[in-house]
């Protein structure tokens, strides 16, 4: 009965990192092509491109621990 609950809460928040992981790669994608669109970037907008990129890849790290794939 409890393994039944634990691997059902690791799908469920698996299928929730995956969520954020896609979220949170498409922001990076976002910010990085402002930044190389941009002519002159500010340091606000450096900044923030590289927080998505740090959020991006500390979740692509946990998953990788974790070792969730996508099906």
């Amino acid at each position: 009965m409890f393994m039944r609950r634990k691997g059902w809460l690791r799908k469920e928040f698996d299928e929730k990192l995956m969520n954020e992981l896609n979220i949170l790669k498409e922001n990076w994608f976002n910010q990085k092509t402002l930044v190389e669109k941009s002519f002159d970037p500010s340091d606000e907008i450096l900044c923030e491109a590289k927080l998505a990129e740090a959020k991006y890849f500390y979740l692509f790290k946990e998953a990788k621990r974790r070792k969730v794939s996508v099906k």
